[in-house]
Formats: C-alpha cells, structure tokens, sequence
C-alpha cells in the first residue's frame, strides 16, 4: 500500500525534516531552544516597553506589538512540528489544517505590515524630526495598528475559505513541516486558479506593497541621512534604523522568495530551509537585535527589579 494512501480521509501528512531517528532528537531539541529562546526574548521586550515610561513612545509601541505577532506566528507551527517529532505521529486533520494556514497567514501578514509601519516610523523621525510627535500622536499609532491586524485576518480568511472549496487526491503527504499554503494547493484535485490568483494577489498586496514601502521609507532616509554633515548625526541614524533594516531583510527576503517560486518549483530542502529561517530564526533574533541595541538599559533595569523582589520575598520566608 501506498503511503498516501495510509491517511485517512480529510487527514494530512506532515513529512517534516527527516526520517532518521539521530536527526529527528536533535532536530527537537535544536528547535524547542529556539522556540524557548524565541518566546522568553520576545516576552521581555514587551515587559520592558511596558514597565519603562521612557519606552512609551511610538517606535517601542510598534515593537512591542511586533514582539507579540513574534509569539503567536512562531507558536502556530513550532508545538505542532515539536509534537509530530515526539510522538512519531505526522497526522494532521483537514479542520487543523485550515486552522494552521489562517494563523500563519494572519500573524505572518501582520508581521510584515508592522515592518512597514515601523519604517514609515523612522521615516517622519529621520526626515521629519520637528513633527514627529504631530505626525506619530497616540491616535495615528492605534489606527496603523488597529488596520495591520484588521488587513492581516481579513487577507488570511480569504485565502482560508478559497482552500474550503477544493478536494484532494490519495497522496496527502506535505513536504513540509507545517500546512505551507502553497504544497496544499499542489495535493488537490481541483482546479486552482483561483486558488493561485488569490495567493498571488496576497502576495503583491501583503507582501510587495509593504515591501516597498519599506524601501521608499529607506531611500528617504538615506537621502536625509547623507545631507547631515556631523558624524554622531550619522551614527545615531544609521543605530536607529539598523535593527529594523535587519529584522526586514532577513523576514521579507526568505519569506517574499519562497511564496514567490513556490508555484514555480517543486518542493525542495532549500525552500524547507528558508521558511524555518523567517518562521523560526528572524522571529528569535527579533528579540536579540532590538534588546542587545536599543533596550540594554532598560532590560537590565527590568532584571534588576525582578532580582530585588524575589530577594525580598525569600528574606520574608525566613
């Protein structure tokens, strides 16, 4: 009998990474560290920029709601992949797979507007530094917050609900370690036209758009930046727009290529790679680039603290 043939009906198969047993253990405990390193970084920034004042401002109001689209995008496949691996079982039923593909979408889609509302955020600060509080008031920052999500769910549930409208051949192996949109697609039987027309409209509109966005962004920046003659000027711009400019090359570059070709080629261990690179490694640096850069102080302060107040607990149990 066929493997394809093992699943039962509306079932998936998640291949994952390897057969090999060796592979597989330090395959789990390499990707359980990072899922672990991933959520305990991102989690202090957000305990940071909210028990700092100094860190009330738009640009760290930004980053913590990216820190927390972080958590939730990384979560939507990670346990999952880590499950498959302990307890040999690759199943995965229809309904959760559609429910995998809504979440990754959302939180990937909110991931890359918010990438583009941060650069539009060093864009007024950089260019237009006399107005920047004008520009950047509370209530511009909610609602550019407020429609990321709103566009993110909105462009998810429709690429979900166009894959309700499909029926799928015997093999329902995916070459992946997650419900990757793009090999669900290549298992149905239908007719996916419209399936394609939908994840390539997403693509230009949550992918391409916002993209270049961020390079308009630049590109005023740095027309700005080589008009400022001081050398600290400098330095404090490009420190600035440094650990956002690292964030978007390696999210936007792995993730636009691999939905880009995915149509194109076949299912191969490069792109496997890249999408454990912007669903598993940029959200873990996300933590290690803007922490280390930019909230050093603050981080500390916040470690202090809680050091002082479990001291102070354990000197009143004695």
């Amino acid at each position: 009998m066929e493997r394809g043939n093992q699943t039962e009906v509306g079932n998936f198969l998640l291949l994952g990474f390897s057969e090999d047993s060796d592979m597989q253990l330090l395959l789990y405990g390499l990707f359980l560290s990072m899922y672990l390193v991933t959520i305990t970084g991102n989690l202090l920034i957000i305990l940071t920029i909210s028990s700092d004042s100094h860190l009330h401002t738009p640009m760290y109001f930004f980053l913590s709601n990216l820190s927390f689209a972080d958590i939730c995008f990384t979560s939507t496949t990670v346990p999952k992949m880590l499950g498959t691996i302990q307890t040999q079982s690759k199943m995965i039923t229809f309904a959760g797979c559609l429910t995998q593909i809504f979440f990754f979408t959302a939180f990937g889609c909110l991931d890359n507007l918010l990438l583009t509302v941060m650069a539009y955020d060093r864009f007024v600060a950089i260019c237009h530094p006399l107005h920047y509080l004008i520009i950047m008031n509370p209530r511009l920052c909610g609602l550019l917050v407020l429609g990321s999500w709103y566009i993110s769910v909105m462009g998810s549930l429709l690429e979900t609900l166009t894959i309700l409208r499909l029926s799928f051949c015997t093999n329902m192996e995916i070459p992946h370690f997650f419900c990757d949109p793009s090999e669900v697609l290549k298992l149905s039987c239908s007719d996916t036209f419209i399936n394609n027309i939908v994840m390539y409209f997403m693509t230009i509109v949550l992918g391409v758009f916002p993209l270049s966005g961020i390079l308009f962004s630049y590109s005023q920046i740095f027309s700005s930046i080589l008009r400022v003659s001081s050398a600290r000027g400098l330095h404090k711009a490009f420190s600035t727009c440094g650990s956002h400019l690292s964030i978007v090359s390696l999210f936007c570059g792995t993730g636009l290529g691999v939905y880009l070709s995915s149509a194109a080629t076949p299912s191969s261990r490069r792109s496997l790679m890249a999408s454990v690179m912007y669903s598993m490694v940029t959200p873990m640096l996300n933590s290690f680039i803007y922490s280390l850069r930019n909230m050093k102080g603050s981080l500390g302060r916040l470690l202090l603290r809680a050091t002082s107040l479990n001291e102070g607990t354990i000197a009143e149990h004695s």
